[in-house]
């Protein structure tokens, strides 16, 4: 490798600080979390701020104002649809760039730029824009499956999430697409293509990291029919809105296999990059610190609200946590 390139590999950009400092921030509030309540100011507050849906039935009592600052948790399918809009909307430009050479809009090359692209240099490129291209559709159909689960097979309580939360949501998938297509090597406002040809660029990883996405994503589609199943009859009728103990698939090992799954459709996408991207490993540092936090919580619901829940789950990792 070219010590450009390795420079360039190594190189803390502006993106990569972003996710760096996103994941330093949960696993800060994760660890916060091992304290006494006494000892952190504003407890009842912090509380309210990182908690969403049925975990903030286990949070200190909340202040009236913070109730100002609620909003409804069946939101979530905001957080898709901007998503399904944005990057398919990122999807349809890359695409446009590789098969049709046409350039990237201005502002966007310029965003790009910014965020820490890199242009070309020499005879580089590799199977950067086939991996950028593959996880940018990953990304595109993990949201539209998603968005679906939100409108026909989730059954959302009256919970709430924070409003900084519910912005973060809709920010979040925005920034997640940018970091996937400033993944692809640009020659000039265009994504350089190694010999031209997209399809030699193809290897053993994106077949397996493509596999993988498909297998997490249908065990976490499992598990999600699994809880929205809780709060069904027989014959697919809501009838009640409470929180029961889930069986079945992953649940049996933890209490939170939908995010478990949520971190390894990450680590397939890191697997379609080559396993060598430290842009995505900085996301799933990201991932994987959130996730925790979230299964964290719903853990400790669980095991309050049931005296009779199973002994043996551990809250994200098999065996482990």
């Amino acid at each position: 490798m070219a010590p450009w390139a390795l420079g360039a590999l190594w190189a803390l950009s502006p993106l990569r600080a972003l996710w760096l400092a996103l994941a330093a921030a949960f696993l800060l509030v994760l660890l916060l979390q091992l304290l006494p309540p006494g000892l952190l100011p504003g407890y009842a507050l912090f509380q309210d701020l990182i908690r969403y849906g049925k975990t903030k039935l286990g949070a200190p009592p909340r202040p009236a104002v913070c109730r100002a600052f609620d909003v409804p948790k069946r939101y979530f399918s905001h957080f898709y649809v901007i998503s399904v809009l944005w990057n398919g909307f990122l999807l349809w430009l890359l695409t446009q760039s590789l098969f049709l050479a046409a350039p990237l809009p201005h502002w966007l090359h310029g965003l790009l730029r910014l965020l820490g692209a890199t242009q070309v240099q020499g005879p580089a490129g590799g199977e950067g824009a086939l991996s950028a291209l593959l996880v940018l559709v990953c990304v595109w159909l993990h949201s539209a499956r998603r968005l679906f689960e939100c409108c026909f097979v989730s059954v959302f309580s009256p919970a709430a999430m924070h409003l900084v939360q519910y912005c973060f949501g809709l920010a979040y998938y925005v920034l997640l697409g940018l970091t996937v297509l400033s993944q692809a090597p640009l020659d000039g406002h265009h994504v350089y293509v190694i010999g031209k040809n997209l399809l030699r660029q193809a290897r053993w990883f994106h077949i397996l990291g493509v596999l993988m996405f498909v297998w997490s994503s249908a065990h976490q589609y499992k598990c999600h029919v699994i809880l929205g199943n809780l709060r069904r009859n027989k014959a697919g009728v809501v009838i009640h809105c409470n929180h029961r103990i889930p069986f079945g698939d992953w649940f049996e090992y933890v209490s939170c296999p939908n995010y478990l799954a949520e971190l390894l459709i990450y680590v397939s996408m890191a697997v379609t990059f080559g396993l060598r991207n430290l842009t995505w490993w900085l996301v799933i540092a990201y991932v994987f610190c959130s996730q925790t936090l979230s299964a964290w919580l719903s853990h400790k619901f669980y095991r309050s609200k049931f005296v009779s829940y199973p002994k043996h789950r551990k809250a994200f990792l098999p065996f482990l946590f």
